[in-house]
């Protein structure tokens, strides 16, 4: 049995253990969630309940070509801890239908929500038709769900006309309202990429659009009424049932600039630490439509993983906090000096980049789509008050200077084809020309980058930031820059790939405009973006 007092004194010799050290820390500390066994007890097959228990509504994500994995929770109360429901095993029933009316049924099935699971529901459907939309719904007892919406992969042999798909993140719930989500839901979409910080850990502030329930969320129940708190948005709610979703997270569902095992904050109890994760990790899970292979393993989750469109698009969803080596310079804006240029420093670990590579090599897809959380341009400023020298974002891919450049080797190198990178994280907007060190502006571009906005966070935010222009003007990889909210649509072609960066005006009032603020194309086997 490892002492607890062993991680604390790790911790206060170094700045945190090994990968391999920490899981046999988790595997080792009794009080941490392990999850994964079978649930035992009497099921209740005709529950009742104070309330609606579909309060926090349906999803559906995952997809592939014969099935998805349906998402519900049942809490008839949300912000009560357990959501109100009685620590009991309790039977739910799903069907899956061709038509919305729900009369010609395909697939149907049973699943039990536990308690240990906070009653959420993660059902696994298969054997359905690839290419397909269909309708579902949940019911306990006497009540039913909504039904919603959700769809299969094309075939893997498959090379679709075309894709429809956004992406989002940051979404603070006090910052301002998800009117993004009322668009997007107009926009008839085959999927939405989330790419984190789906939700905020910060305790409540009066004076906001909004306001967190309680104090900083640190225990299970803490982060499940926070989840159940953004999920009482209609307008969340009603995205999630319009088609399926792709979730990664950043690092507000856990703790802000985190990186791997270590904290932003000094003095954290690294056992402490531990058991925080555990929790944010399980709430994720449970929150989430996400299948089995995901569920979490104490204070580890694998997350990471893919999902192709047919030959059309293969998309690599990564995972850039969990395996991350801590940031150098203190996390500070810092230049390019040796510790940020490390070959030691990782930003997705041994593992998870070994992974994506032999996922890059095998993929016979048009488009290959990396989506992830911080920028990856190589995006410097110069201080007013400094000596001349560019300094750039540790937290973002800067930081990890050598991996990135690696990467960025290999698609060369390999011709990956078509070459795109999402990203969140930076509350703005940002169109990037991706280069092996974009230090070096004769050199060949390489990829695409398109950034994303926020959903909310930041507020109403601005068109530009004062100064910025010029400050941007040295960096050749930047093509666009834009700070209001909203999120990037995309329409995939064999021949060619648009992203539209829609643009809320404003996310305090409600009931704002949208606008296509700007759009900008690939074309297929031209690495570099164009205005459309």
């Amino acid at each position: 049995m490892i002492d607890p007092n062993e991680i604390r004194e790790a911790a206060r010799r170094g700045r945190g253990p090994t990968r391999r050290r920490f899981l046999a820390w988790a595997a080792a500390l009794p009080a941490l969630p392990m999850l994964g066994g079978r649930a035992e007890g009497r099921v209740l097959r005709r529950p009742s309940f104070s309330a609606d228990p579909f309060s926090c509504g349906v999803a559906s994500g995952d997809p592939d070509p014969r099935g998805v994995v349906l998402w519900t929770r049942l809490a008839p109360e949300p912000f009560e801890p357990s959501g109100g429901m009685a620590p009991d095993l309790v039977e739910v029933s799903w069907q899956v239908a061709n038509d919305e009316a729900m009369a010609d049924v395909v697939r149907e099935g049973k699943a039990v929500a536990t308690p240990q699971l906070g009653h959420s529901v993660h059902a696994e459907v298969d054997g359905l038709e690839p290419g397909r939309w269909y309708y579902y719904r949940f019911r306990a007892g006497d009540a039913e769900s909504p039904v919603a919406r959700t769809r299969t992969m094309p075939r893997a042999s498959e090379t679709p006309d075309e894709l429809r798909f956004a992406f989002a993140s940051c979404q603070h719930f006090e910052s301002g309202l998800f009117t993004a989500y009322q668009y997007m839901a107009q926009d008839d979409l085959d999927l939405v990429f989330h790419l984190g910080d789906y939700i905020y850990e910060g305790k409540g502030r009066d004076g906001q659009v909004r306001k967190h329930l309680g104090d900083e969320i640190q225990s299970l129940d803490d982060y499940r009424i926070r989840y159940a708190l953004y999920r009482s948005d209609p307008h969340l709610r009603a995205m999630h049932a319009k088609c399926p979703w792709m979730v990664t997270w950043d690092d507000h569902e856990f703790d802000n600039n985190c990186a791997g095992e270590i904290s932003e904050q000094e003095e954290v109890d690294p056992v402490a630490f531990l058991g925080r994760r555990a929790n944010a990790y399980q709430a994720y899970y449970e929150m989430m439509p996400l299948r089995r292979r995901s569920l979490p393993r104490g204070a580890d989750m694998r997350l990471y993983r893919g999902l192709n469109f047919g030959r059309l698009a293969a998309f690599q969803v990564l995972d850039t906090r969990q395996y991350r080596s801590d940031q150098p310079n203190d996390d500070r804006r810092s230049p390019l000096n040796d510790a940020a240029l490390d070959p030691k420093q990782s930003m997705l670990g041994r593992r998870q980049l070994g992974w994506l590579e032999a996922n890059l090599l095998a993929s016979t897809a048009s488009w290959n789509v990396l989506a992830q959380q911080v920028m990856m341009a190589m995006v410097g400023f110069r201080l007013e008050d400094g000596d001349g020298a560019r300094v750039y974002s540790m937290d973002q891919w800067p930081g990890y200077a050598a991996e990135r450049i690696k990467l960025m080797e290999f698609l060369r190198d390999r011709k990956v084809p078509n070459p795109v990178v999402l990203t969140g994280d930076i509350h703005s907007n940002w169109a990037n020309d991706l280069r092996v060190d974009d230090r070096e502006p004769d050199r060949p571009v390489v990829a695409t980058e398109f950034v994303g906005t926020s959903i909310a966070s930041g507020g109403n935010g601005m068109a530009t930031v004062p100064g910025l222009e010029e400050r941007l003007a040295d960096n050749p990889a930047v093509r666009f820059f834009n700070a209001q909210r909203g999120y990037v649509r995309c329409t995939v072609t064999p021949e060619a790939w648009r992203s539209d960066y829609q643009v809320v005006e404003q996310v305090t009032t409600p009931g704002a405009p949208v606008v296509t603020k700007a759009s900008f194309v690939v074309e297929s086997g031209r690495p570099g973006c164009q205005p459309a």
